[in-house]
């Protein structure tokens, strides 16, 4: 039996990568972090949707609430506000949590050492995301020879969607048959999705290159057929 370790938010990227995980082969390890983010009962509970569809071995839910008291980011300072409909913006906005994959990953791969993992997933994506420097293939690349250096193992980090655009990740999560009403990926609420923010854009702008409705609500903007 072959085992990966599936980063899973509870957002769509990463619940996809999770579904190609399976779709390869792999049993299910699956792991979820908790850094008193806006969202982190939404996310937590639909975490624990994933999982259980994914079958999981078993699950992880780590608490990095240290990550909120480094700050500086809008996820976890509500003193910060949410950017909105800014997705032309060069620079990374406020959501970017510093190095937040970076801190993932490490962790991940000490839990994939002890469970004899071979593979960590993560729901990394490059082509059409919010420009964070942390979803790079460079970053990857570096963290995973760091990781095997620091292990002795030979464990790949996986990132299936890093150079897909939306609409080809909500086309990927249809074909295998990802619930996607048990996503979430507003960085703001977690009863109506704002529709407004970063993340709400893009996993709206996936849904619109396919002319498919998201199944989840908007309280803003909600792309109909």
């Amino acid at each position: 039996m072959k085992k990966a370790l599936c980063i899973i938010s509870g957002g769509m990227d990463s619940a996809v990568a999770a579904n190609i995980a399976k779709s390869e082969g792999y049993e299910i390890v699956a792991l979820h972090f908790d850094y008193l983010q806006r969202t982190m009962k939404k996310e937590r509970e639909c975490f624990d949707k994933i999982a259980s569809s994914l079958n999981a071995l078993k699950k992880f839910v780590i608490d990095t609430s240290f990550i909120a008291d480094v700050g500086g980011n809008a996820l976890t300072d509500k003193n910060i506000k949410i950017p909105k409909n800014a997705l032309q913006d060069k620079e990374p906005p406020a959501t970017y949590v510093a190095f937040r994959n970076g801190i993932f990953l490490s962790i991940a791969t000490g839990i994939a050492q002890v469970q004899g993992c071979e593979a960590i997933y993560i729901g990394l994506v490059e082509a059409d995301g919010s420009g964070y420097p942390d979803c790079s293939s460079e970053f990857l690349e570096a963290m995973n020879k760091a990781a095997n250096l620091g292990t002795g193992c030979d464990i790949k980090f996986k990132a299936p969607l890093i150079g897909l655009s939306k609409g080809q990740i909500v086309a990927t999560a249809y074909k295998l048959g990802v619930d996607l009403a048990n996503t979430w990926s507003c960085y703001e609420n977690e009863d109506l999705a704002c529709g407004e923010c970063d993340s709400c854009l893009l996993r709206l702008k996936g849904f619109k290159e396919n002319n498919l409705n998201d199944p989840i609500e908007y309280k803003k903007i909600k792309f109909k057929d």
